[in-house]
């Protein structure tokens, strides 16, 4: 099987060639990556990207994951089978943080691909931080997405969701590419995760 590059859409992606990870890996992203590249599977968590998604002329056979609420509802529209569910999260609790609904699509991307059986798995553009407080994303103030000047939004749930995943798989090697001055949060600091910089 091939390795998995799962995307996101933190800045520190801004200069890498996507294209140099296609050719031996299956590629996962989120939201408006579709506008920039094609991918093998797509997650939007946010209705509003999943629509926008679904007019792509250029999306091609991506699959494209969405939260079960709205399954129905757009695979209407496709009349396809192009339309997926999100995977099931490995843990359910009561706290909000908990809950399907408070997961994101970064880490519903990162969760498909172990989902799928990928036992190497990269993550970029998984910055995590903002930038000065404020939104650190390649598609800020662009549709869809929040103004250039926004505040951060806070990044506590991206950080847990991802811990848990890599404590729940841990026959996966997961390698997290970023600069070299990006620091790797303790709670990620396992034995199958490193850190490679750019």
């Amino acid at each position: 099987m091939s390795q998995a590059v799962v995307i996101g859409n933190g800045e520190s992606r801004r200069n890498i060639n996507l294209d140099a990870y296609r050719e031996k890996n299956t590629l996962i992203g989120c939201n408006g990556i579709h506008r920039d590249t094609t991918i093998d599977h797509l997650i939007c968590c946010d209705r509003r990207m999943v629509a926008e998604a679904i007019t792509n002329p250029d999306i091609g056979d991506t699959l494209i994951y969405v939260r079960d609420s709205w399954y129905h509802y757009f695979r209407k529209i496709l009349k396809n089978k192009r339309i997926q569910h999100l995977p099931p999260i490995p843990v359910i609790g009561k706290l909000k943080r908990d809950q399907p609904d408070h997961w994101g699509s970064g880490c519903y991307a990162i969760l498909l691909a172990a989902h799928l059986g990928f036992k190497e798995i990269t993550l970029i553009g998984f910055d995590l931080y903002p930038i000065h407080d404020r939104v650190n994303n390649l598609y800020k103030g662009t549709q869809n997405y929040a103004r250039v000047d926004a505040q951060a939004v806070d990044y506590s749930y991206w950080l847990y969701h991802t811990e848990l995943i890599f404590k729940h798989y841990p026959h996966i090697q997961f390698t997290v590419i970023n600069h070299a001055a990006w620091t790797m949060p303790k709670e990620w600091q396992k034995n199958n995760v490193k850190f490679v910089a750019l």
